[in-house]
């Protein structure tokens, strides 16, 4: 893998979206149309034709991006991803290359080009999903009613001329995507699985991709590419060599799923921010928007909260690396040159204690919120004490007042010599 770029790599926190068709009908992405995924547990099962003709009455209120975006801002996220195609094959920009898409339906617009605009309005950086497989085009060859459930009797296979003609097909809308709409910060493929890096010509891919943007960041997903790896709905225990991104839904769906209640709550999702960022990754949080193009209120309830700590500890988390060792201290930990930031995810008993540090060279403990400086003492060994060790290595105890306690994660800061 090649280094990300830098503004990657710092920006610890990024919109997930996946929106199409489906979500006129509560149905989750693509995986309906195939008879489910075991991944996806409210997943239903859908007629392949009775999926794929729902795209027809596709048509959502203009101008829904624009909310999703300025929530992510206040969310303190610094990119966003739209699924520009998932696998089902529907685009959601004008392709040139076949007629499935918004533009040839009711809405007859480029929903790619308005998430576009208002991901930059927003002064976030644009990211793009684009599924490698295509369970609609003829050539892939196309899904049937007859092939579910999916992978039981093997994937239908193209023949070589088949092959050929798709694969311009893809190459031709990624061309598209990367020419027709500015700069394009992050190419976010999926779908991989289903060939190897030689059918998909995946070098030949790469090449043009990097001679269209310069510096765009590709995910893992084209097999034997990419700059970073993509853990999905968990965040690694230990931070992974080199940079990544945990990608992760609110529920238990990709899509809006009005059935799936089982939503995370924002506390749990502020502490899975904390964790990914103290090791050294990005989370990339997914919202489904609804058929009208709005977001289901639980989504924005939950990207409020967040923002209402990201306003108060933000500095935590955006262009951070990792902090201390897990001995260290009992919690998540970041850095950022000589501040170090203590993320407390429980509520402490009398003190904070930091171990293995330089405590002389503590110069301030701030509660990082309100910049309260904190009280704290220093322990070092007696044989220190003894030889008058002027940079010993101890433990540092911090006291915390109840009323500064942050009802869903507090962060200390300190800062060193």
């Amino acid at each position: 893998m090649t280094p990300p770029a830098a503004w990657f790599q710092a920006a610890r926190f990024g919109l997930f979206v996946h929106w199409g068709h489906y979500a006129q009908h509560g149905w989750e992405a693509s995986w309906p149309l195939v008879g489910g995924n075991p991944a996806l547990p409210l997943c239903a099962n859908v007629p392949v034709g009775a999926y794929h003709a729902s795209a027809q009455g596709f048509a959502p209120r203009p101008g829904s991006p624009r909310e999703w975006l300025a929530l992510a801002r206040r969310a303190g996220m610094r990119y966003a991803v739209l699924t520009a195609k998932h696998h089902d094959g529907y685009a959601l920009f004008a392709t040139k290359h076949g007629s499935f898409s918004v533009a040839s339906g009711p809405y007859r617009g480029d929903l790619v080009r308005e998430f576009v605009s208002a991901t930059r309005e927003a002064g976030l950086r644009v990211g793009l999903y684009f599924s490698l497989c295509d369970w609609h085009h003829p050539d892939y060859p196309a899904f049937r009613e007859e092939d579910k459930p999916y992978g039981a009797r093997g994937l239908p296979r193209p023949t070589p001329a088949q092959w050929s003609r798709y694969l311009e097909f893809l190459f031709g809308q990624v061309r598209e995507l990367l020419t027709d709409y500015g700069t394009i910060d992050l190419l976010w493929f999926d779908g991989g699985w289903e060939h190897g890096p030689d059918e998909w010509c995946a070098k030949q891919l790469e090449e043009l991709i990097r001679g269209l943007q310069p510096e765009i960041v590709l995910n893992d997903r084209l097999p034997g590419v990419g700059d970073y790896a993509t853990p999905e709905q968990i965040v690694p225990a230990k931070g992974l060599p080199g940079a990544w991104e945990s990608c992760l839904t609110m529920n238990e769906s990709w899509g809006w799923v009005p059935h799936d209640t089982d939503y995370k709550p924002a506390r749990d999702l502020v502490h899975t921010l904390c964790e990914t960022a103290s090791r050294g990754g990005n989370l990339l949080l997914n919202v489904s928007p609804r058929g009208d193009g709005s977001l289901p209120p639980e989504q924005v309830e939950r990207l409020e909260a967040i923002g209402r700590w990201m306003q108060r500890s933000s500095g935590s988390i955006v262009g951070t690396e990792p902090g201390l060792e897990p001995w260290q201290f009992h919690g998540p930990s970041t850095r950022r040159g000589e501040r170090v930031f203590l993320h407390l995810l429980a509520r402490p008993y009398e003190e904070v204690a930091v171990r293995g540090i330089r405590v002389h060279r503590v110069r301030a403990v701030r509660h990082l919120a309100t910049g309260a400086a904190l009280e704290h003492r220093a322990r070092v060994s007696a044989l220190d004490r003894a030889l008058r060790n002027s940079d010993p290595v101890g433990e540092l105890r911090i006291q915390l007042p109840e009323t500064l306690l942050d009802p869903i994660a507090t962060v200390i800061e300190l800062e060193l010599s």
